[in-house]
């Protein structure tokens, strides 16, 4: 073996994130709603998905499933009167971190949701995280009413987190081909952020272990917040360029994708 390649790590061996952000859930005092809304600033993946999540659930009446609902970060997005229900796999507490006291576990393929029930289907941030997409795809379709939507939000410049859960990056083309298997119709597919956005987000990124330190001993964690300091500047600069980004048209090289797709009358 070249010895290039001896002195690179071995990824498939990989199981842990050498730096871990903190879990997105639903804020429930004044002083997490501003630090949410501090983050999605700063977070342009969560805030470019909270965007759009916003925008497309405010007329949403009916019930709406969480697939994959993690901390329920936009549980508070609905109006009121609409029925919630947030499912998740019953690892998702060990692996994850996720603690939303109200989520329904379930193991197995099937979900715990009655057939042609659902109006919303809303799936963020979690495809990438499931082996089997196409079934998970069609379960959601089963779970829909007729007419009923799905609301899915993908990464796609996005660096591989909660490993080893990590599976998959999905491209226009590829969510079509996905969603068209499992039936759906009325296929919208919005880019979030362009070449910019990105360029700007993966600046940012080499700042957040200085910034957010999580090493084990007290002194390296000291000489990192020193450090991050000195970057805070620049760091708040590339979020200020890459949010005035996100106004402009959506490009190839983007943070993700929102999708919404229909479940046919018939």
């Amino acid at each position: 073996m070249a010895s290039s390649l001896k002195r690179r790590s071995n990824l498939a061996e990989r199981t842990a994130e050498s730096w871990k952000p903190p879990a997105l859930a639903a804020p429930r005092t004044a002083a997490e709603r501003w630090a949410a809304r501090l983050r999605r600033y700063f977070d342009l993946q969560a805030g470019s998905v909270w965007r759009d999540v916003s925008e497309l659930v405010a007329d949403v009446r009916g019930k709406v499933v969480d697939v994959g609902c993690g901390g329920q970060p936009y549980r508070s997005l609905l109006r009121a009167g609409t029925q919630y229900v947030g499912i998740d796999i019953a690892e998702a507490r060990a692996h994850f971190g996720y603690q939303a006291p109200d989520t329904v576990h379930f193991t197995g393929a099937e979900w715990p949701e009655e057939a042609e029930d659902a109006d919303l289907l809303l799936c963020t941030e979690a495809l990438e995280h499931v082996p089997d997409p196409a079934a998970l795809l069609k379960e959601a379709y089963r779970c829909l009413r007729p007419g009923g939507r799905l609301l899915i939000t993908v990464p796609f410049a996005a660096r591989w987190h909660f490993i080893p859960f990590d599976y998959w990056r999905f491209t226009p083309a590829g969510l079509k081909q996905l969603l068209d298997g499992a039936g759906f119709r009325n296929l919208s597919v919005w880019a979030r952020g362009n070449a910019l956005t990105v360029a700007c987000y993966k600046g940012m990124a080499l700042f957040l272990p200085v910034l957010f330190p999580q090493v084990a001993t007290r002194t390296e964690a000291w000489s990192r917040r020193l450090l991050g300091i000195v970057s805070v500047p620049l760091f708040v600069l590339l979020a200020v360029v890459a949010n005035a980004s996100l106004r402009a048209d959506g490009g190839d090289d983007c943070l993700g994708y929102t999708v919404l797709a229909e479940r046919p009358l018939a």
